[in-house]
């Protein structure tokens, strides 16, 4: 079966029972070390929070968010989809910052760097600072390297690599 055949299969009901299952288990295992709906909802309040005030993440954000409560609703989304695997987040992140120009790795280090901050100030347990750490690190560079092989072509492969860790 193609990819395309196997993707516009409808889901039988043993697919579905099972996707609902791992999606209950990923959450519980973050809301066990303390990955809650209110912890993700504090910290994407108190990331923004710095992000706005910060001198070299401020005005490219300013320039381009006129409805923060929207666009803080639409970051709980894509954190809890992250983290929970709530499936509630759609959007094109990628696509996003694409058409961002000069974005390059001081301004992710330095949102990685703003964000592990919060973590760390939010931070219910060590487990739950790494967790949301590590997928922050592997989405800003996921998305560094989207602009960097857009701009630089395949030797880019590797622009993340350099970026801060929790």
């Amino acid at each position: 079966m193609s990819i395309a055949a196997a993707r516009s299969r409808k889901p039988d009901a043993d697919s579905s029972a099972y996707a609902a299952q791992k999606r209950a288990e990923k959450r519980a295992s973050a809301e066990a070390i303390g990955v809650d709906a209110e912890y993700v909802d504090h910290f994407v309040e108190a990331f923004y929070g710095k992000v706005r005030e910060d001198e070299l993440l401020g005005p490219t954000f300013a320039e381009r968010i006129a409805d923060w409560p929207r666009h803080l609703g639409r970051m709980k989304a894509f954190w809890r989809s992250v983290l929970h695997n709530s499936g509630e987040f759609s959007g094109n992140p990628i696509l996003k910052h694409l058409a961002i120009p000069g974005l390059d790795i001081t301004h992710f280090s330095r949102w990685l760097d703003l964000f592990y901050a919060t973590l760390r100030e939010a931070e219910p347990t060590s487990e739950a600072t790494a967790l949301v750490g590590e997928r922050a690190r592997m989405i800003a560079d996921s998305l560094l390297t989207a602009i960097a092989m857009r701009r630089d072509g395949l030797p880019a492969g590797r622009a993340g690599k350099d970026l801060p860790h929790v």
